[in-house]
């Protein structure tokens, strides 16, 4: 059972809770401070779920799950969103089809986010079974 997220955001105190609380919850976790950082990860290798941040500076959260659908890097990755823009969030979602498991609106309540991320973790090993 895949239990790896990576979470990409650039506010550190979110990038420190969320580490402490998936950790606490049996999850590997790999933490990027951009969009940048997050592409480096899927091209060393990473394989998981992503919980990506779209308001970031240089490369959005958008731009990046652009990226990394261009340089073909979607195997075995599941992407989640969290945004302080739920709206918006879920208009883009719309167009960018399969590729986005489900958003979370910010302030982050930590037991959705967590059954939420429950919830893709069987879907994705599921899927890759």
């Amino acid at each position: 059972m895949v239990k790896r997220i990576m979470v990409v955001d650039d506010e550190p105190d979110i990038l420190f809770s969320l580490k402490i609380l998936l950790e606490r919850n049996n999850y590997d976790v790999v933490i990027a401070h951009s969009g940048k950082e997050c592409i480096r990860e899927m091209e060393k290798g990473f394989k998981g779920i992503v919980l990506m941040d779209l308001m970031m500076p240089n490369m959005d959260g958008w731009e990046t799950i652009n990226e990394i659908i261009k340089r073909g890097l979607m195997n075995n990755v599941a992407i989640e969103i969290i945004t302080g823009n739920g709206t918006k969030a879920f208009q883009t979602m719309d167009a960018m089809g399969s590729y986005i498991f489900d958003y979370i609106v910010k302030p982050l309540d930590m037991r959705r986010l967590l059954l939420s991320i429950e919830r893709c973790n069987q879907h994705f090993n599921t899927k890759n079974t």
